[in-house]
């Protein structure tokens, strides 16, 4: 049975690895893989009264067909500035507007793009697995600390790093199923 600072030092560490892997779900959604969709535009900012500004909270982005992306600016006087914004993304876009609606027709990957892609996504995810690993390191460390310098019982700190071990297995599990379906997607022509 697990004492409370080892449950502690468990739930910490499963935590950190959590973030780990939601950043990983979340910096993939922002690859085009050659569907509309609005999330693309999550790391673009715009400078709005002098502050960058995420587009997402100047404009309603939404993707009328699986080719298209909309983005209409609640003041009209933002769309040069949105324009500007997507072209110094580099997201391999070409804005275009109507003086009220901003469009952006996504154009199909080629195979070179869609190889870069998933090599991206892979590196992602391997940078993913080093959080996990660097949080199961220091909640070992933590655990050791803790058996030498607070009293925890050696029988405690083996079961409590078995526990981390086993939501390590877990996470990188989760990290490797993340990146094979988001390659499966990236190669889906």
């Amino acid at each position: 049975m697990l004492t409370d600072r080892a449950k502690e030092i468990v739930n910490g560490a499963d935590s950190k690895m959590l973030d780990a892997v939601k950043f990983l779900e979340e910096d993939l959604k922002t690859y085009r893989v050659g569907k509309a969709n609005p999330s693309i535009f999550n790391g673009v900012s715009v400078s709005y009264y002098g502050t960058p500004t995420p587009i997402g909270q100047v404009a309603s982005i939404s993707a009328p067909d699986a080719k298209t992306l909309a983005i209409q600016p609640w003041e009209k006087n933002l769309i040069p500035a949105i324009e500007k914004a997507i072209l110094d993304a580099n997201l391999g876009l070409t804005p275009q507007n109507n003086g009220e609606i901003i469009r952006c027709t996504v154009p199909a990957l080629t195979e070179e793009r869609r190889r870069e892609l998933v090599k991206k996504a892979k590196a992602a995810g391997e940078n993913a697995k080093v959080v996990v690993r660097n949080a199961r390191r220091d909640a070992i460390e933590a655990l050791k600390k803790a058996q030498k310098n607070e009293g925890l019982s050696e029988d405690t700190e083996k079961e409590a790093e078995g526990e981390v071990q086993k939501i390590t297995d877990k996470n990188v599990k989760s990290v490797d199923d993340i990146v094979a379906a988001k390659e499966k997607e990236i190669l889906t022509v």
